[in-house]
């Protein structure tokens, strides 16, 4: 994901590491009456996941324990949806979360789209191996249950794969797929959707920062002006998720925490979704971003709308500097 901007974790592999001290650690934490939770924030929040992987396979060898049933039955509330959350490998942590916004009556389509729009395809591919055997269904299958339209066509084009590579370029294609977009929406009356949707699911996302220069030498417009006129609806939040994540994807995930924020009550399943899923990523130029377009820092915002154990496991993620 580093076509425009070099991604900067807040969560990077302990030094000196030692998983076997890391399992006793968290056993003792856990033993007997009350649990240490500090003690459980410090070693997993401070360790990447293929070292947290290390520790439930030291937590079982040495101590004959699983350490996820430790946790299970030690954390509760949404201090163990974070917890949880980091002993997973990513990939199967986004699974989890896919699934979740598909199960059950209604489907949470924003969650979809946050998970799904800024992936390359190899990170697709990732997900789509582990949905499968997680839960003996393919992700395409369960998604055209779940959505409809050309939303559901948006949808399945990226979990098929058919985006072209990072660095796949060609700028005399790129000035064609512009006029091409123009011609769909603002230059008829109608749009037609099928000629969005192709081309912002196939081409690279260095393609179309070129299709979107293009776009606005041609019609004076931003691709996100065009959008907003043409299309509404889940398809328009897909595309202007693809468009946010190919012009600055820290961007886009700064918008979403502050939204998950915002007024009253607060989502916290995006809020762990995000902090969570990023941290080994881009989270500090999420944090960045946040700190640039909300004048406020991203650790202060979190703490204010959290509590506890909760609000300690998330601020650890996210560092205070």
């Amino acid at each position: 994901m580093s076509w425009y901007y070099t991604p900067h974790p807040t969560v990077v592999p302990a030094e000196d590491f030692d998983a076997s001290a890391d399992a006793n650690a968290l056993r003792k934490a856990m033993k007997g009456f009350g649990t240490d939770e500090q003690a459980i924030i410090d070693i997993l929040c401070a360790r990447s996941n293929a070292q947290r992987q290390e520790i439930a396979e030291a937590f079982k060898r040495e101590l004959g324990r699983d350490l996820i049933d430790d946790l299970k039955s030690e954390l509760g509330g949404k201090f163990e949806d974070v917890i949880l959350g980091l002993m997973l490998r990513p990939e199967a942590y986004l699974c989890k979360q896919l699934h979740k916004a598909m199960d059950g009556i209604g489907t949470n389509e924003n969650t979809l789209i946050e998970i799904l729009a800024p992936q390359s395809n190899e990170e697709v591919k990732k997900i789509v191996d582990c949905y499968e055997e997680m839960y003996s269904r393919p992700l395409a299958e369960h998604l055209c249950s779940e959505t409809s339209g050309s939303f559901r066509r948006l949808l399945t084009m990226i979990i098929v794969g058919s985006r072209d590579p990072q660095g796949t370029v060609d700028p005399e294609l790129a000035v064609e797929q512009a006029k091409q977009l123009y011609d769909a929406g603002e230059g008829k009356l109608g749009t037609d959707e099928e000629v969005f949707y192709k081309i912002l699911a196939h081409a690279s996302f260095d393609q179309l920062e070129m299709v979107f220069e293009e776009y606005k030498s041609l019609s004076g417009r931003t691709i996100e002006q065009a959008l907003k006129a043409e299309l509404s609806g889940e398809l328009y939040d897909a595309l202007s998720a693809i468009v946010e994540c190919v012009q600055m994807a820290p961007h886009f995930f700064a918008k979403r925490l502050h939204k998950a924020m915002d007024g009253v009550g607060t989502d916290d399943a995006t809020l762990i979704r995000i902090i969570v899923s990023r941290s080994e990523i881009d989270l500090q130029n999420i944090k960045d971003e946040f700190e640039q377009m909300y004048n406020k820092t991203l650790v202060s915002a979190v703490r204010s709308e959290t509590s506890g154990d909760y609000k300690r496991a998330l601020c650890a993620l996210i560092g205070n500097a």
